[in-house]
């Protein structure tokens, strides 16, 4: 049979599947009420009211429709959410009933659809993984324990920096955040480095980007179920091959560590890896190799890229921003001293930087749609059904930029920050860039840690410079997607300038 033969019929099974659903659901229409939305089209439903920056044409139709909409993707049932008071509602009122995910068919490659905590529901398995990334990886105890090899990190990073500054050449923020919180985190897994210089930056990040374009770019499998099996896109295949490479990577790792541990004068580096094989063998129901790996893959996608834009948006809104760089800069002199790079110590006295950090978030959430919640069973929202399996999305960037919570929505201010109990820790629903309640992404603790260290030290051991003259109000500060996350979508490049102690 030829290729056209195979999409003629496809395409036939998909009206045929359509028209009886639309049937179907005319017919139990009464049993609940949807919130209201754009009419669907036949087939794709409202695939294409989605455009190339979903979080913004979303926002435009929640100004039509209302803070809660329906939309009809394919055959999948999803409820857009785009205020603080509606966030609140699925992320903490209604969290256990609307807590499971939409997984993504891309992800059933080498089961990791099975165990990854990131896209679990709530299973047995997935509150054992929280548990272990809660008291034991990402705990307050553990992370202080591991600061000194983040400290080295950060002083590689300024290390680089000062290289370019000897050379004069520009510095990529993105490049440079990238590799520091690549290599942060494996030193904190492995108590080794992933990239060792320049040229292994390519390798790692393009397993990385491979990743998280599978899992971010829009697949006909998921919004239409019956072509899971086929891979139209062959999306999942290419998400094979990433996740194969990076698996790779762990079971030599792995295995080197096993190794070691056999030996009598073994001793331990009391990082992640040790803790999870010393539960693998205190409990192997609880973690084995497999689990192991499953859970590193989740921390190192979901580590290195979101941090690296996160710390490139902030760069970019105080070079933007020059005031709010001098008084940055300002703070860290009389707080830290000038020309050092800060410890994780400091950032508790440092309140215009994390209003900097929070800043940044509310206007760049780097997940600006959090991940896909599904509803386990009918739920009432705002006087509307959320039916049993809808996918839910909360639209974090509308929300960040919601008149009704915040004066001046689109304007930089860190100031606004200033004396507020807002945080960025999933308890204040208007600013939620991590998600909240069961579901709230577990490394957050340590992101929130390396991105202070990464721009406080950044901004206190160098002056900036845009290339090519450019000045600060030239900048483009337009946004990319790429994956789940929003990006710049020009590389910002600066060229450092040593300060004079």
């Amino acid at each position: 049979m030829d290729t056209l033969s195979c999409v003629l019929i496809l395409l036939l099974t998909c009206v045929v599947t359509q028209a009886f659903l639309s049937i179907v659901v005319g017919r139990n229409k009464a049993k609940y009420k949807l919130p209201p939305g754009p009419f669907p089209l036949p087939i794709i439903g409202n695939l294409l009211a989605l455009g190339n920056k979903p979080h913004q044409s979303l926002t435009k139709l929640a100004k039509i429709h209302g803070p809660i909409l329906a939309l009809k993707l394919g055959q999948v049932t999803t409820i857009i959410v785009s205020s603080a008071e509606l966030a609140k509602q699925v992320l903490q009122t209604h969290d256990s009933s609307l807590s499971d995910r939409t997984v993504p068919q891309a992800l059933s490659a080498l089961n990791h659809d099975q165990f990854g905590v990131g896209f679990l529901c709530v299973t047995p398995l997935w509150r054992d993984m929280r548990r272990i990334c809660k008291n034991q990886l990402f705990s307050n105890k553990t992370l202080d324990a591991s600061q000194y090899l983040r400290r080295k990190k950060i002083e590689d990073l300024l290390s680089d920096v000062n290289q370019s500054c000897i050379s004069g050449e520009a510095v990529n923020i993105g490049g440079a955040a990238f590799k520091t919180s690549l290599n942060s985190l494996t030193n904190t897994i492995f108590s080794i480095d992933f990239i060792q210089n320049s040229s292994d930056t390519g390798e790692y990040k393009d397993i990385v980007m491979g990743i998280l374009k599978a899992v971010g770019t829009p697949n006909m499998a998921d919004f239409f179920p019956l072509l899971k099996t086929i891979d139209p896109q062959g999306i999942k295949k290419s998400y094979a091959c990433y996740i194969g490479k990076l698996f790779h990577v762990f079971d030599n790792l792995i295995h080197q560590r096993l190794k070691l541990r056999e030996g009598t004068n073994y001793v331990t580096n009391n990082d992640m890896l040790d803790a999870l094989l010393d539960i693998s063998e205190d409990n192997s129901k609880e973690m084995d190799n497999e689990k192991i790996k499953h859970l590193l893959h989740d921390l190192l996608v979901g580590g290195t890229d979101t941090t690296a834009y996160a710390l490139e948006w902030a760069m970019a809104e105080v070079l933007h921003n020059p005031n709010a760089m001098s008084k940055a800069k300002k703070e860290l002199e009389e707080t830290v001293g000038i020309g050092k790079p800060i410890e994780e110590s400091d950032i508790v006295r440092l309140p215009y930087l994390q209003a900097i950090i929070k800043e940044t978030l509310r206007l760049h959430p780097i997940a600006p749609l959090l991940l896909p919640r599904k509803a386990r069973t009918d739920v009432e929202l705002n006087g509307y059904i959320i039916p049993k399996g809808a996918q839910i999305l909360v639209n974090e960037w509308a929300i960040g930029r919601d008149p009704e919570s915040w004066d001046n929505p689109n304007l930089f201010s860190p100031e606004r920050f200033l004396g507020s109990k807002v945080d960025i820790q999933g308890k204040n629903f208007e600013l939620t860039p991590f998600g909240s309640g069961r579901r709230i992404c577990p490394g957050m603790p340590l992101a929130i840690r390396m991105l202070h260290l990464m721009l406080g030290s950044l901004i206190n051991s160098f002056n900036w410079k845009l290339e090519n003259g450019m000045k600060s109000e030239e900048m483009d500060m337009e946004e990319a997607i790429q994956g789940l996350a929003i990006r710049k979508s020009e590389t910002l490049r600066v060229v450092p300038i040593k300060i004079s102690i």
